[in-house]
């Protein structure tokens, strides 16, 4: 094996260019770097910047806002509010067949779509609570009261309340809360007053009652009141009563029968768009939770083209939300008697 001698010029030499390769190295490394930091920041100044959008500021729900329905009682109640607020106003609705439970629910649905303001309570016999726990297998009319109670004061914040029904009630469809809400805001002069879609003249039960509770005013219903029987419909007749409160062709309250008197000049859409209650109220026909037969039908909606279309829009719509919000259909009509027929 041959030994390789360095003189001490040659290893100087091996040790200088050690020397000058790392420390050209050392700054090419230090320069890469720094160009890299260079470019990532060439991008940062590029790139455009995300636009940071403030926190929202706290907006009040529409349900204390304005509320919604028609355009003049709209304006209407954004500047007017119930005496006390509308904590202390609230909607009822007194049951005391099954047949009407739907219809009460389908009132408070509207309400809860629209968002009323207005508390909101059904009054139902407290004989369906006793025969509910008397009963191994409910009734199904039970049944199905008890679910759409339970559905009204889960989904549509309805306080329930069991009584002893006094009165019995008919059947309506509510097109705009708006109007009805606008009732609350009226200054009463009694503490009881009915609204009827006819004239003040006519003879009719009123659609709408408004009331103002009190003991007194409990005391003196039941003071009116023979003590064995008594005829409803002269109780309600005897309640202090005003005819629609109609602005500008806006109608708080109509009712079906009426559309008959309608002439020619008559609008059905106009009509549907500006009223806020219909009272669906028909001779002959038991009422609008029933399949009344075509005939019956044909012989009872009104005979002008516009009138009709009206009173078929009602009919069918009333129809749609029965199936829509408690999710049945139309009752088997039975044979009508004079008992049982609308006035």
């Amino acid at each position: 094996m041959r030994k390789i001698l360095l003189t001490s010029g040659q290893i100087s030499m091996i040790i200088s260019s050690s020397v000058v390769f790392i420390f050209t190295f050392l700054l090419f490394l230090s320069g890469y770097v720094l160009q890299q930091q260079t470019v990532r920041s060439l991008q940062a100044a590029i790139k455009p910047q995300p636009v940071i959008q403030p926190p929202p500021s706290p907006v009040l729900a529409k349900h204390f806002g304005t509320p919604p329905g028609h355009s003049l009682f709209d304006k209407y109640l954004a500047t007017n509010r119930p005496k006390g607020g509308w904590a202390k106003v609230a909607y009822v609705q007194l049951l005391r067949q099954h047949v009407h439970v739907c219809n009460a629910v389908m009132l408070f649905a509207i309400l809860e779509e629209q968002e009323s303001m207005a508390q909101r309570v059904i009054l139902y016999p407290k004989a369906w609570d006793a025969r509910a726990s008397s009963q191994q297998v409910l009734d199904p009319q039970i049944e199905t009261s008890k679910r759409l109670l339970r559905t009204a004061a889960k989904r549509y914040k309805v306080m329930l309340q069991p009584v002893e029904p006094m009165l019995r009630v008919g059947s309506g469809l509510a097109l705009d809360t708006g109007g009805l809400d606008h009732l609350f805001t009226l200054p009463m002069e009694t503490t009881m007053l009915g609204i009827s879609a006819g004239s003040e003249d006519e003879a009719m039960s009123p659609s709408v009652i408004l009331l103002r509770p009190s003991k007194e005013t409990f005391q003196d219903t039941l003071a009116s009141l023979p003590s064995d029987k008594y005829d409803e419909e002269s109780i309600l007749l005897k309640i202090p009563r005003v005819a629609d409160l109609p602005e500008d062709q806006v109608h708080v309250v109509a009712r079906t029968a009426d559309l008959k008197n309608e002439d020619d000049a008559f609008n059905s859409t106009e009509f549907l768009e500006s009223t806020s209650y219909v009272h669906i109220s028909d001779t002959g026909i038991l009422g609008p939770e029933f399949d009344t037969p075509r005939g019956l039908i044909a012989s009872t909606r009104p005979a002008k083209p516009e009138p009709r279309k009206a009173w078929q829009d009602i009919y069918e719509k009333y129809r749609q939300q029965r199936m829509d919000v408690c999710g049945l259909d139309l009752e088997p009509a039975p044979e009508p008697t004079r008992d049982t027929l609308q006035t």
